[in-house]
C-alpha cells in the first residue's frame, strides 16, 4: 500500500487525505495541534461517505480505515512515498517545515507543498534534498476539484516531477505543469484578474454583487465547468480561434487596457460589495455554505464522470 504524509490537517490537508484514502493509499495525518488532526479524520470519514453516495468511490469505511493520526512528524513520514504539506502560507513557516521534512523523510520521499502563491525556491534553496521538492497546488477542495498545479523549482529533479505527475494522476487528480516559477502560479493569477474586475464593476455601481455572481454562475461558469477559455472561444466564431481573434481582439484589448491602473481591492470597492451582500459574515455561515458547496460539487463531479469525453477534433 502506498502512503502519503499529510502535514497540516486543516481544510486543504483533510481534503488531500480524502483524495488519497479514496484511491487506496494510507494517509497519515500530522498537525502541530493534535486535536486538529483528530478532527480532520472525522471530516475525511464524512467526505468519503458523501463521495460513495454518488458512486465516486467504493467502500468508504475501508477507505476511512486507511486514515490515521500520526504520533509525530517522523511517524507520519515513516515509509511515505509523498509528503503533502498544507501549512501556513508564509515563507518562514514553510522554510521551517521543509527543513524538518528534508531531515526526517527518506531520500526517495517526494516533498510537495500546497502553497497557493509562494514558489518553492523561496523555502527550499538551502536544503540538502532540495531536488525532491516542488509545489503541488490544488483547488479548494481538492477531493472535489481535481486540478493540481505542479510547479518545480529550478533544482527540482526531472524524475521527481515525473513521479509526482504519475502519483497525482493515479489518485484521480488532473496535474497541470507550470513550466516556470511565477507568483500565484496559473489558477490564482486567472482568479485574481476576474476578481479584480468583479470588484471594480460593483465599486463603480455597474452591477450588484448578486447579479455579477449570476453572470458567472449561470453564464460563463456553466461553460467553464467542462471547457476552458481557449476551448470556449474556439466555438464563439464560425472560423474558430483565428476568426474569433480577428473579430474581437481590438475590443477585448480596449477593455483590458481600460482596467489597468485602477485599484480593484481598495476600500471603496470592498465597501460597495459588503453594503449589498446579504448575510452576516461569520464562521458559522461560511461553514454551512461550504457544506452546501461541497454537496453540489460532489454531484457535479459525479455528473462529469458519467458524461464522457468531448468528441475528437
Amino acid at each position: 500500500m502506498k502512503k502519503v504524509a499529510i502535514v497540516g490537517a486543516g481544510l486543504i490537508g483533510r481534503a488531500w487525505a480524502t483524495v488519497f484514502a479514496g484511491h487506496g493509499w494510507s494517509a497519515a495525518l500530522h498537525d502541530v495541534d493534535r486535536q486538529t488532526a483528530k478532527s480532520a479524520r472525522q471530516h475525511v470519514r464524512r467526505n468519503l461517505r458523501e463521495l460513495a453516495k454518488h458512486g465516486l468511490i467504493r467502500n468508504p469505511d475501508r477507505a476511512s480505515a486507511r486514515v490515521g493520526v500520526a504520533a509525530s512528524l517522523a511517524d507520519a513520514l515513516d515509509g511515505a512515498d509523498l509528503a503533502q504539506e498544507s501549512g501556513p502560507e508564509t515563507v518562514d513557516a514553510k522554510r521551517e517545515i521543509f527543513a524538518e521534512l528534508d531531515r526526517l523523510a527518506a531520500p526517495e520521499t517526494i516533498l510537495a507543498s500546497s502553497s497557493s502563491f509562494i514558489a518553492s525556491s523561496r523555502f527550499t534553496e538551502q536544503l540538502e534534498g532540495r531536488g525532491r521538492c516542488l509545489i503541488a497546488h490544488p483547488v479548494n477542495p481538492p477531493h472535489l476539484a481535481p486540478v493540481v498545479e505542479l510547479c518545480p523549482a529550478p533544482w527540482t529533479k526531472k524524475d521527481v516531477l515525473t513521479r509526482a505527475r504519475a502519483i497525482y494522476q493515479s489518485v484521480g487528480q488532473v496535474p497541470v505543469l507550470v513550466k516556470k516559477e511565477i507568483a500565484g502560479f496559473v489558477l490564482n493569477r486567472l482568479q485574481a484578474v476576474l476578481l479584480a474586475e468583479a470588484f471594480r464593476l460593483v465599486g463603480d455601481d455597474v452591477v450588484s454583487p448578486q447579479d455579477l455572481d449570476k453572470t458567472i454562475r449561470d453564464g460563463l461558469g456553466l461553460r467553464w465547468s467542462f471547457m476552458g477559455p481557449f476551448e470556449t472561444i474556439e466555438l464563439n466564431a464560425p472560423g474558430g480561434m483565428p476568426d474569433y481573434a480577428a473579430r474581437y481582439s481590438a475590443s477585448l484589448s480596449a477593455l483590458a487596457t481600460e482596467a489597468i491602473g485602477k485599484d480593484p481591492f481598495g476600500r471603496k470597492n470592498v465597501n460597495a460589495v459588503l453594503r449589498q451582500w446579504e448575510g452576516v459574515q461569520e464562521p458559522a455561515r461560511v461553514d454551512a455554505l461550504s457544506k452546501w458547496r461541497d454537496r453540489r460539487l460532489t454531484a457535479l463531479k459525479a455528473h462529469k464522470a458519467k458524461a464522457g469525453k468531448k468528441p475528437d477534433r
